[in-house]
């Protein structure tokens, strides 16, 4: 996969995302999860760190995190904030020589990934029995997005993860959006699935722009009331999915 275009992007990452209200909700909405999920003292690894946002939260919280990116420039900037970083795609992992209590991997960096039955054989070594996985990845449907081009009489953006790939003009790369099923057999039998909710059901996605921050703040109150529950969290912009090391 081509890092160039991640590079470009990795200066304005965090306005862009990161410190936007958007960004921040939907982000805070991982972290309520996985805050209970992985104790302090834990050994985290974080797949595709990004800017180290994340990382840098589990770390405040007294857990001790390995995080890896393919993008340089994002793991420089990572490693600037004191993120323990390392410049690795995903699908090298077997690189790594070491184990962990927890894996998280957030916002949609395992929907580059081609192979992921490849890459849970990779991970399992690495994970340590009844280690746990937060996956928070991009949904093969998003109501906000499907409405929101469906208004603007662009049914092609509309409904373009309905086929499970859709090439990103962003980025220049293809994205898969497999489903709560697809990820569960892809990662058996090492893994068995625990939970998933959703992440942004009312919160949009980021590149809808229109809502106040007031506005944006009562949508997530409706996330949490209603993201986690079955049908709702199914519309959802990202599924994060829970996984425990059989």
């Amino acid at each position: 996969m081509s890092t160039a275009a991640f590079d470009r992007i990795a200066p304005r990452y965090d306005e862009l995302w990161t410190d936007s209200t958007i960004g921040r909700l939907q982000r805070e909405a991982v972290w309520r999860r996985i805050d209970t999920l992985f104790p302090p003292g834990a050994e985290i690894l974080d797949l595709g760190c990004g800017t180290g946002a994340d990382a840098l939260h589990l770390a405040r919280s007294g857990r001790r995190v390995t995080a890896i990116d393919s993008s340089a420039e994002m793991v420089r900037i990572a490693q600037s904030r004191g993120v323990n970083a390392l410049h690795l795609p995903i699908d090298s992992l077997a690189q790594l020589n070491a184990t962990y209590d927890g894996v998280l991997s957030n916002f949609g960096a395992l929907n580059c990934i081609a192979d992921l039955s490849r890459l849970a054989a990779t991970l399992a070594p690495l994970v340590r029995p009844d280690g746990r996985l937060a996956l928070c990845v991009m949904g093969r449907f998003c109501f906000r997005e499907t409405l929101h081009y469906t208004l603007r009489l662009q049914p092609s953006h509309a409904f373009r993860r309905l086929s499970g790939a859709a090439t990103s003009s962003t980025f220049g790369i293809t994205v898969s959006y497999p489903t709560v099923r697809q990820l569960t057999a892809a990662l058996h039998p090492s893994f068995h699935l625990l939970d998933w909710c959703g992440i942004g059901l009312f919160v949009p996605p980021s590149y809808i722009y229109r809502h106040s921050p007031t506005t944006l703040r009562r949508f997530a109150a409706l996330d949490r009331a209603f993201a986690h529950l079955p049908l709702f969290r199914a519309l959802a912009d990202h599924r994060l999915l829970v996984f425990e090391k059989v």
